[in-house]
């Protein structure tokens, strides 16, 4: 093993356009002072995915943390390092929920004012934390649909104000901060594991990963997971350096970024991790997963990587750290949470359905086209008129995919207009 001087002499000098990137050294410093201030987060070995997988995989528990998200770790780093005439400038930041969580926390520790800025797509349950962490010592203002909205206004107050900006993701000392997971995870661990599956929003995480591992153990495959929805570094990969998506889906919020920061793509373009787009109902899919079996509450961006492990070539009994990147999850999202992953699943699908207006019609379509197993879990009824059919939008819950097939034959026997619902079009944005 070699020294922290050796590791900072061996990396510091790295540099990507005129960015300046964080060393293992840097990393290893920052998790020394850390360590006297926050608890490291559980590592558990997962008996569900590990015998589905036929690995051994362990859940880096970062949802057990003060502000139950990583987001800590860089957000602390970076404020507890300000000078004292930036301390009392204060400081402010954009964050989809779990960055202002970890600033807020740290302002208030640290004594330090702060104002964050959040879309309003940022779920309830994580506005009020950041306001229970920060107290007295943050001002909370809700702006603009999407991160990159937030972050334009926390640009604008920066330059009127003079207070620092805490970036969420694309600064070396958050890359840094958010790196100090990984001697963590080989202490408790006893070794460096086989795989690493690293959860990607602005790529703050994934950058500060590699950092600490490549100067001695490049051989760790560490693939990184992002939503299909919101795939910004695999995008920056193609194009060769960081690009806004023109579209995205804001499902995962914790980890929904148009554009990947600038340090964290110059470290993942250096040594290329593998990356994987994970389906957003495979997420929600997840997520029950962990809330029903393991007893793991995680929000979407916490069950991102987990997720992935279903996409990943696997060597049996091979070491797999997952790491669980948040817990705050808002217990109103489940609904749509249990939705999209029924969908994904192939197990809920809708269909409008023209009944002729006679008495009976609905108790024949339930005799006649429904199997054992199947159940009408929507039906919305047009009003009565005196045409001779009426629409209705029906949604039909089956037990597994596999029987699709044979509701669908049963519908066409039953000689009743059934058009099903893509669920790539439009008009399947108002049922999900």
């Amino acid at each position: 093993m070699n020294t922290i001087d050796e590791r900072d002499t061996r990396t510091r000098t790295r540099h990507n356009e005129g960015v300046q990137l964080p060393t293992a050294a840097d990393v290893d410093r920052a998790a020394a002072e850390l360590s006297a201030v926050i608890d490291p987060s559980p590592l558990q070995l997962n008996k569900r995915l590990s015998e589905a997988t036929g690995a051994e995989v362990w859940l880096k528990r970062e949802d057990a943390l003060p502000v139950r998200s990583y987001k800590i770790r860089g957000a602390y780093h970076l404020i507890s390092h300000l000078t004292t005439a930036e301390r009392a400038a204060g400081v402010v930041c954009a964050s989809a929920g779990n960055h202002g969580q970890g600033v807020a926390y740290a302002c208030r520790e640290l004594g330090i004012s702060a104002r964050i800025f959040v879309p309003t797509t940022t779920p309830r349950q994580k506005r009020d934390r950041m306001l229970a962490l920060g107290g007295d010592m943050i001002e909370l203002i809700t702006t603009g649909f999407a991160y990159d909205d937030a972050a334009a206004m926390a640009a604008q107050e920066v330059a009127r104000t003079n207070a620092t900006m805490v970036p969420a993701f694309d600064d070396p000392r958050i890359v840094t901060g958010q790196g100090t997971i990984m001697p963590e995870i080989v202490n408790q661990l006893g070794d460096v594991p086989d795989t690493l599956v690293v959860p990607i929003g602005g790529g703050g995480m994934l950058g500060g990963c590699l950092t600490w591992l490549n100067p001695d153990h490049a051989d760790v495959r560490v693939i990184g997971a992002e939503p299909a929805g919101a795939a910004s570094m695999a995008h920056a990969m193609m194009a060769g350096a960081p690009v806004s998506l023109s579209r995205m889906d804001n499902f995962v919020d914790g980890a929904s970024v148009k554009r990947v920061g600038a340090v964290p793509y110059a470290i993942a373009a250096e040594h290329r991790p593998g990356l994987l787009q994970v389906p957003e109902g495979r997420i929600c899919t997840e997520m029950l997963r962990f809330y029903q079996v393991d007893g793991i509450i995680t929000e979407p961006a916490g069950a991102l990587a987990a997720a992935a492990l279903d996409g990943i070539e696997i060597t049996p009994g091979e070491r797999i750290v997952v790491i669980i990147s948040g817990g705050n999850n808002d217990v109103s999202r489940y609904a749509e949470i249990l939705e999209r992953s029924l969908i994904y699943e192939g197990r809920k699908h809708y269909f409008m359905v023209n009944f002729p207006q006679e008495p009976g019609a609905l108790r024949r379509f339930v005799d006649y086209c429904l199997g054992p197993e199947d159940d009408i879990v929507h039906f919305e009824y047009v009003k009565r008129s005196n045409r001779e059919t009426g629409p209705a939008l029906v949604g039909i819950e089956i037990g597994s995919r596999d029987q699709l097939p044979e509701l669908l034959r049963r519908l066409r026997a039953s000689h009743i207009e059934v058009d099903p619902i893509d669920p790539a079009s439009p008009a399947y944005r108002f049922l999900v």
